[in-house]
């Protein structure tokens, strides 16, 4: 399929009728979770939190680094999205394992309810803002979304060049949050967990849905 031209392997894909069936379940799942998420958003920012005695972040002032945080995820997501696009079933399992790590978010926040760090600079995510219907939103801590979904692109990725890329982008992302101190430690590293397992139980899926239907 890769040696076809780019809309000759999306005609490819979607003349197969499970494939067509998974990509518009998997995109119409995606914006209902997403929505679901933004509305989330507004709840969880009500909710009283505790604030984590991290002792990493005893040992230094919160430095601004939203510019450089926001050019490495925004620049990692457009290209990865041109990139995966170019491969169906690839975007598919990038659309599948962002699904699934904003489900986990939404209740890893609702279980874990934490207020930010002493001294934080707060995230400026243009993108969450407008989520959030104009309400800044400082309390999607636990687990870090930006350093799960970068690491998550990274999975996702076959060409060296893009993994490369999108590896720097989850350390820029983690360590700036954490310089930043809009995240406590623990979120950047569960954020890495919870991003990998979302992508195992993604691939899983798919080798136990192929299984399935060889034996058709």
């Amino acid at each position: 399929m890769l040696k076809t031209g780019y809309f000759a392997r999306w005609k490819i894909f979607l003349s197969e009728p499970s494939s067509k069936y998974e990509f518009i379940l998997t995109v119409l799942f995606l914006i209902i979770t997403v929505y679901t998420f933004s509305r989330y958003l507004l709840f969880n920012e009500a909710r009283p939190g505790v604030v984590l005695d991290d002792p990493l972040l005893r040992y230094f002032t919160a430095v601004d680094l939203n510019p450089l945080l926001f050019f490495a995820i925004y620049s990692s997501l457009v290209i990865g999205l041109v990139a995966f696009s170019f491969n169906p079933a690839q975007l598919i399992t990038a659309f599948q394992t962002y699904t699934l790590l904003v489900v986990f978010r939404m209740a890893a926040m609702y279980l874990v309810p934490l207020d930010p760090p002493p001294g934080c600079i707060d995230l400026e995510d243009p993108v969450v803002f407008i989520m959030g219907t104009g309400q800044k939103i400082i309390k999607d801590l636990f687990f870090s979304g930006h350093t799960s979904t970068a690491f998550m692109l990274f999975q996702v990725a076959r060409n060296k060049y893009l993994k490369a890329y999108f590896l720097l982008a989850t350390i820029t992302v983690g360590v700036s949050v954490i310089l930043q101190k809009a995240h406590y430690s623990i979120d950047v590293y569960a954020g890495l967990v919870y991003s990998f397992t979302s992508y195992q139980i993604v691939k899983m899926l798919h080798r136990k849905f192929k299984k399935s239907t060889e034996h058709l």
